[in-house]
């Protein structure tokens, strides 16, 4: 299973962003207290249990709890903020973001490929 990193703190941001020049980094921002989000938070952990070899970093930010950390991802990648969000970074840049009900399973195979497991991997 992939893991997400809980970003709490500017400085694991600036970590997480400045690791996506190596490894994309899936980043999803998270209201705990908004059901929606929580339907998309269980979707992407469906998703990363399936992805035990998944070629990019997953991160997660908590909103409401860490409303600087959120707001600095927003203004550093000049995406507009919306919880639940997915945003895909590379080298720095978004190369997409999605949010609501749109966060599925399915979508997140779509867009990132199917799941691989250490198994997959030759």
């Amino acid at each position: 299973m992939a893991e997400a990193k809980r970003l709490t703190t500017l400085e694991q941001w600036e970590e997480a962003l400045n690791g996506s020049a190596a490894r994309p980094l899936l980043l999803f921002k998270h209201s705990t207290q908004c059901p929606i989000s929580a339907g998309a938070h269980e979707e992407l952990q469906h998703y990363m249990a399936d992805a035990t070899a998944a070629p990019m970093d997953f991160a997660i930010v908590h909103v409401i709890e860490e409303r600087p950390v959120s707001n600095a991802i927003a203004e550093t990648l000049g995406v507009q903020h919306k919880s639940p969000q997915a945003i895909l970074v590379q080298d720095g840049k978004p190369q997409w973001d999605e949010s609501h009900w749109r966060i599925t399973y399915d979508f997140l195979s779509e867009k990132l490929g199917a799941p691989q497991t250490a198994g997959d991997i030759s």
